[in-house]
């Protein structure tokens, strides 16, 4: 990538993080609503404090940093750099301003402006990362202020859904499965184009014959269960999912609300009608995996995925579908399928696995503090796969692996079902 595209793209990327913290109030942009999410101001510092810790401060000679405290305030979870402000409190760091976080990026903006073209290759494939290191927090802010501010909404008491239970029912249809006849394959990455280290090195797998659904699974098909009782039955739960989903009481997907007959859901937009079509959304891995098993028993063998029959049946397609850039941020239904494709593949909702997030055989983490970044994260957690409606697609390839703990719900994570043939 000359110096031209790599600016282009680095002033592309810190352009849309500020369009898109500019949806919120500056009161808004200060909220934590829990531990695991962050305010929009530490995102819009962090991503900032990235660049210049990472980058300017090994490129620059006798580099002075803007404001020494950053590296406790702004600092994720790089043990290497140094302590740092609890996660849990960010909500509580009230200097810098906001303002003056802004400042703070237009400051670090003209920095990088400067060193770009002098940087060498090992920096320069530095800035690559940290643009989709950003374009990572572009989606965290859309989650985390989600988060927050739903729950500054007014109860519903009164107020009556457009389609209740038994009509969410009705529109479940059935799903079409897509065979794929298994074998020895390559899957992950080792070409030249950019890849997190985790996406690496391509290696070979054995993948049994198995049959993927052709779309995510739909709020419909979701009421379903829940009419069936899907949330109240151990026998569909794992011991460790059933017992978080008892202590946080839950009987729907995050976000949903009871009124009347059926229910409603928080959105970025406010309280609106469930869509029977969309795929469900914010449910854990827990979830997914109780339905994949209660699914089961009227279709015995469906099952959650694993991430190589998903990555083998999206290699050949396009990274197309409902994206950040649309504008939409919500789940969409999939198309008329008279062909019988699968479609929804990437975009609309994060899509769990039954992949256990683990190292790729001879994996090898990024040196330094980089090296952080993905690998000691590879313990209690699933991945998921495609991308969501607040993903942005220029982020997003077939070899992408996200991941999350499996009882994680405030992301935009849904469910596709797969089954051996």
């Amino acid at each position: 990538m000359s110096n031209e595209d790599l600016m282009a793209r680095y002033q592309y990327v810190r352009h849309a993080t500020q369009k898109l913290a500019g949806r919120f109030s500056d009161e808004q942009q200060l909220v934590q609503s829990m531990p695991d999410a962050s305010p929009v101001k530490w995102h819009l510092a962090h991503t900032t404090w990235f660049f210049e810790r990472l980058v300017l401060s090994s490129a620059v000679p006798r580099y002075t940093p803007v404001e020494t405290r950053f590296d406790f305030l702004f600092n994720s979870y790089y043990e290497s750099v140094g302590v740092r402000h609890p996660r849990p409190r960010r909500g509580l760091i009230t200097s810098p301003t906001l303002e003056e976080v802004r400042g703070y990026r237009r400051m670090v903006d003209a920095r990088m402006h400067d060193a770009l073209p002098s940087l060498t290759s090992e920096l320069r494939s530095i800035v690559r990362l940290g643009c989709e290191h950003e374009q990572q927090h572009q989606e965290l802010i859309l989650t985390d202020a989600k988060h927050a501010l739903c729950y500054h909404m007014e109860p519903v008491v009164e107020a009556t859904p457009t389609l209740s239970c038994d009509a969410l029912r009705s529109r479940a249809t059935t799903d079409y499965f897509v065979p794929h006849a298994g074998g020895l394959f390559e899957v992950g990455t080792s070409d030249e184009a950019f890849a997190f280290d985790n996406e690496r090195p391509r290696h070979k797998v054995y993948v049994e014959p198995f049959e993927i659904a052709t779309r995510c699974v739909t709020n419909a098909q979701w009421m379903e269960f829940m009419n069936d009782g899907g949330y109240r039955n151990p026998l569909l739960w794992l011991s460790d999912g059933w017992a978080v989903a008892r202590a946080e009481q839950w009987c729907a997907p995050l976000y949903w609300v009871q009124a009347g007959e059926g229910y409603l859901q928080h959105t970025l937009e406010g309280l609106s009608d469930i869509v029977p079509e969309d795929p469900v959304c914010h449910v854990s891995f827990y979830e997914a995996d109780a339905y994949a098993r209660w699914r089961a028993q009227a279709q015995p063998g469906l099952r959650l995925p694993t991430e190589f029959e998903w990555e083998l049946t999206a290699a050949p397609q396009a990274v197309a579908g409902n994206f950040l850039e649309q504008g939409l941020l919500k789940p969409q239904p999939a198309r008329s399928n008279s062909q019988k494709v699968v479609q929804q593949l990437f975009g609309d909702v994060w899509e769990w696995t039954s992949s256990p997030y683990q190292a790729y055989p001879r994996f090898s983490p990024l040196a330094g503090a980089l090296g952080e970044y993905n690998g000691k994260f590879m313990c209690n957690q699933f991945v998921l796969r495609g991308g969501s409606c607040f993903s942005p697609q220029q982020h997003l390839r077939p070899t992408y692996r996200n991941f999350f703990p499996p009882h994680a719900r405030w992301q935009m994570t849904g469910v596709r079902l797969a089954r051996y043939r």
